[in-house]
């Protein structure tokens, strides 16, 4: 393996172990053995359900190309995934404030294995199931879980910046650690033990099956609204007033739609961008390289958010703007770098600037997933919780899917352009969200759906 990978992972885990081990008292925030307890068991479950996610990251469109299929085909592939996520995901996920949350996160385990499963036939329409199965797993992974967390949370009377500690510590593990380790294990298992591109999908339902067992015997139920006997049509109104009556979630939501869709686009994007002319990179340890970096930033994330100086809103303005700039890298390079005409090969020049970038970049990501987190704890009311966060889902993946339906319209750099004037916009909403936050004092985030509702009520009339 090149050099330059080795010295580019070992400087960021340096750089990490600094930042772990040169916590004080003042960066830590103390709590009880209960809390501990709570906290470990949810870091268990949800490390296990994310090394079931990432281990099939960097192989799902390794294992598609593979099996014959174009640039345009495993386009289509990924748009079905997205699209499912925006239409039956966003029904299965927002089912779990009624139905349960702990049914919600049982149903993301059967349904992605199930994914899984499908990855061993080289059949476009099986494969098209498994994303269908996978984009509802998606939905549930990003919601259902942290709902339940914040709901037995409070339920358990735990202190409200505790939750903080939970949200960074579940990055810095799920996001990071086990995502390391799940890029290395796909590496292992696809090219030093050559069991091919389809053996990762097989570890990861196993994984999946684990964290069920824990789910299903160490898990109590909780519901949102479960005061009303609400039909699914009623929770879409009442969440979509609570979104439209309540600037502060309006802007979360298109901050999080924004951010997620230029996520998603780069993980589509990130090989072709490195291997234009079908280098020989180490996928699983470019991943875990990625991984290593979002946990850098995870680890930056605790910190800001464990002191008292600097808000979740105002720091998260500077990580869209640093973000925005590390994905023009890409047009900065075919500007200043001339294309290699040579195929295979190693990395070239520019593919070794723009894997700093994309460093730089999934160290911002690393940062984001915490403090989104918190401020969706913040803002979002419980009674619903779910059903919006599946609302701000569907933007997402309607802009994902758009981007991917036009993969092959448009260069990669224009692909990164568009990314990184989207993550632009993100800055400038977050800047409003804070300018709203500190002006809205006044009202503070026990103000229900209920009140949202009755606010919202003349504009119906």
């Amino acid at each position: 393996m090149e050099l330059f990978y080795i010295l580019l992972f070992g400087g960021m885990a340096a750089v990490v172990a600094a930042l772990e081990l040169s916590k004080n008292n003042k960066d830590r925030i103390h709590t009880t053995s209960a809390f501990n307890a709570f906290k470990n068991n949810y870091l268990l479950i949800y490390s296990l359900m994310m090394a079931g996610d990432w281990l099939q990251g960097p192989y799902v469109y390794y294992l598609y190309s593979q099996y014959g299929f174009s640039k345009g085909d495993i386009g289509q592939l990924f748009i079905a995934g997205f699209g499912s996520s925006m239409l039956f995901g966003t029904i299965v996920g927002s089912l779990a404030d009624k139905q349960g949350r702990k049914r919600a996160c049982i149903t993301y385990c059967i349904t992605y294995i199930l994914s899984c499963f499908t990855k061993h036939f080289p059949d476009y329409k099986v494969l098209l199931l498994g994303r269908i199965l996978g984009g509802i797993a998606t939905s549930l992974l990003f919601s259902a879980f942290e709902s339940w967390l914040v709901a037995e949370h409070n339920k358990r009377g735990f202190e409200q910046q505790w939750l903080s500690l939970t949200f960074s510590k579940a990055v810095f593990l799920g996001n990071g650690l086990i995502a390391i380790v799940a890029g290395l294990l796909g590496n292992l298992l696809v090219d030093t033990l050559g069991f091919g591109p389809v053996s990762p999908f097989d570890a990861a339902a196993c994984f999946l099956a684990i964290g069920m067992a824990i789910i299903m015997v160490s898990w109590g139920e909780n519901y949102g609204d479960d005061t009303e006997n609400k039909n699914l049509l009623t929770q879409f109104r009442g969440a979509a007033i609570a979104i439209a009556s309540d600037e502060k979630i309006a802007l979360l939501g298109a901050i999080q739609s924004l951010f997620e869709g230029s996520m998603y686009t780069f993980v589509f994007l990130w090989t072709p961008a490195l291997s234009p002319n079908d280098e020989e990179i180490p996928h699983g340890f470019i991943f875990a390289t990625f991984m290593l970096a979002s946990m850098l930033g995870s680890s930056l994330a605790s910190r800001l958010m464990a002191g008292s100086s600097l808000r979740v809103e105002s720091y998260m303005q500077i990580v869209f703007a640093v973000s925005a700039a590390s994905l023009l890298l890409p047009i900065v390079t075919s500007f200043l770098i001339a294309p290699s005409d040579v195929k295979g090969g190693s990395m070239s020049l520019s593919g070794y600037c723009q894997l700093v970038g994309f460093c730089t970049f999934e160290a911002c990501v690393g940062i984001f997933w915490p403090s989104i987190m918190k401020m969706r704890s913040q803002y979002i009311p419980e009674e619903a919780r779910s059903t919006i966060m599946n609302f701000f889902r569907i933007p997402l993946n309607i802009f994902v899917c758009v981007v991917l339906y036009n993969v092959n319209a448009f260069p990669i750099t224009i692909m990164f352009g568009m990314c990184s004037i989207f993550l632009s916009m993100a800055a400038v909403l977050q800047r409003r969200l804070m300018v709203i936050s500190d002006g809205h004092k006044s009202k503070p985030e026990e103000w229900t759906m209920q009140e949202r509702d009755t606010e919202a009520e003349p504009l119906n009339d």
